[in-house]
């Protein structure tokens, strides 16, 4: 058990394995809980890409002892909010209800994850929806030119494969198929069951052991090793669009990096936010783009810094010179002191508003459980984010921005549009 003074949280973990979390907060009447499973579409073998996004939609469509319906109408018959996710990493199912209506709820979700009947007439009508999902992704050019790029950066690893699937694996799952995949990792040892919002920890681990305590511990993971990264350019013409779309990026630090901290302040600075090099640049002083970001994807064991833009053709290669510049700003000067200040702030009040909702708490707990096995409060993030100095964000934009690991993809009406290794320069 682990108490810390600032969140009341505490910790503990069954026999077979399975993790419960819990953080008290008193002063509100909900209380959001979730099932983390440790694997994602990083786990799967090329065959079978996009089943762990399947299984999650298909536990919805009735467990042994509920329909579809009924679960839905359970859940709205106590105003609750069921929902699930899949990621590269993890599955997550997650419900969140009044105090009063835990009971229910708890029931509910975990009827879901431990008890699916994957019935094949099910299986052909959710096989519909998420190809369904899939060309709605295709269609959606902002999408698609990031599914483009990961599938190049990391080409031929699975943490580069869609999390929907394709056309064709999404066409040959079965339920065999699910049904292997749901008995390999829903077990006690691949398990997090965290919970945040009004409720006591000792009657909710309680609870959860009378619905858990069957469960397999199971064999935990072997965890592959990280893809090597491929800075390769891609070029995708696709007439029908009216913009071309840029992603551009480099390969990043894993999610427990050391100097994370650093590499977060470097995103913030670049092209988070509408105080950012990148928007104030390319958007507010050139008008060449509506949209313009960076963003940062760490994973268990590499990561990613990506930019993405939207402009005309005729501006595309400009706007790619242009955030190349900004790469080769942050290598050749330190930050001034009053921009690293403001980066600071607006990344302390991204992490400490992500912290107000139940929902959001339940999340940061198991994804530290997962990631580092341990806590960290607010006060600690802080004064990590606090102990930043200029030299570090320069060393670290240093060590990401090297022209030969740059990835570039553009997709649209790229009408005679070239673009070489060597104009990659920053």
């Amino acid at each position: 058990m682990m108490k810390t003074t600032e969140r009341n949280l505490r910790r503990t973990v069954l026999p077979n394995g399975l993790t419960i979390l819990t953080e008290r907060m008193e002063h509100l009447r909900s209380v959001a809980m979730g099932v983390w499973i440790r694997s994602g579409s990083r786990c799967e073998s090329a065959e079978i890409n996009g089943i762990s996004h399947f299984v999650e939609h298909m536990v919805f469509k009735g467990t042994r002892s509920r329909s579809a319906l009924s679960i839905a109408r359970e859940m709205d018959s106590i105003g609750g909010n069921l929902d699930a996710f899949t990621g590269k990493e993890s599955i997550c199912f997650n419900v969140k209800s009044l105090a009063d209506h835990v009971p229910i709820a708890l029931d509910v979700l975990t009827d879901l994850v431990l008890n699916p009947t994957f019935a094949p007439p099910d299986i052909e009508r959710e096989r519909g929806v998420i190809l369904e999902e899939i060309k709605t992704d295709e269609d959606n050019p902002d999408v698609l030119v990031h599914e483009l790029f990961t599938q190049n950066f990391w080409k031929d690893h699975p943490l580069g494969k869609p999390i929907l699937g394709t056309t064709d694996t999404v066409g040959r799952f079965d339920q065999k198929n699910l049904f292997d995949y749901h008995g390999a990792r829903f077990r006690g040892n691949n398990m997090v069951f965290s919970a945040a919002g009004h409720l006591e920890h000792d009657e909710f681990v309680a609870a959860v052991v009378e619905k858990f305590s069957g469960m397999a511990a199971g064999e935990p993971l072997t965890e592959e090793s990280a893809p090597p990264a491929s800075a390769r350019i891609l070029l995708r013409n696709k007439k029908a669009l009216e913009q071309v779309q840029i992603c551009l990026g480099v390969p990043a630090p894993p999610i427990t990096d050391d100097n994370r901290y650093a590499t977060l302040i470097l995103n913030t600075v670049l092209g988070s936010g509408m105080s950012s090099r990148l928007f104030q640049t390319i958007r507010e002083e050139r008008g060449m783009v509506y949209s313009i970001f960076s963003d940062l994807s760490p994973y268990r064991d590499t990561g990613a810094l990506c930019v993405y833009a939207g402009t005309a053709a005729g501006k595309a290669l400009t706007v790619v010179d242009l955030i190349l510049a900004e790469f080769g700003k942050l290598k050749q000067a330190p930050l001034p002191e009053e921009e690293l200040t403001r980066a600071k702030d607006q990344l302390k009040g991204n992490i400490l508003m992500g912290l107000e909702s139940s929902n959001s708490r339940m999340s940061n707990l198991a994804r530290q459980e997962m990631y580092f096995h341990q806590f960290f409060t607010a006060d600690e993030v802080i004064a990590r984010i606090d102990a930043v100095d200029a030299a570090q964000v320069q060393a670290m934009a240093q060590r990401l921005f090297d022209p030969e690991r740059v990835a570039v993809t553009l997709l649209g009406r790229l009408d005679g549009v070239k673009l070489g290794r060597t104009r990659l320069v920053c």
